[in-house]
């Protein structure tokens, strides 16, 4: 299933996104939910919970059997938050 919403992300999603210098990953599948990371532009994005149910969703739970929803991953990365602390502690230096 993952795989299936991958290559539907890279060949149906990511064209569309990439007209506004964005694309879309995958980040997990629990229960049927597909969570999804918005990159590039998309990422920053007001507009990206709109973009998230007007395109991938369409995309993703209308090629993929099983997918009963799509929702926006908008998590932190931990390698983010390593060098945000690194920072805060004074380890990063110019």
């Amino acid at each position: 299933m993952e795989d299936e919403v991958r290559k539907i992300l890279k060949e149906q999603v990511d064209p569309v996104l990439s007209q506004h210098f964005g694309g879309a990953t995958l980040t997990k599948i629990e229960d049927g939910v597909a969570y999804v990371k918005m990159t590039g532009a998309c990422a920053g994005c007001p507009s990206a919970q709109e973009t998230l149910e007007d395109v991938v969703k369409n995309f993703v739970c209308g090629g993929v059997e099983g997918i009963r929803d799509v929702v926006l991953d908008d998590s932190v990365s931990e390698d983010l938050l390593d060098v945000a602390r690194k920072i805060l502690r004074g380890e990063m230096k110019d």
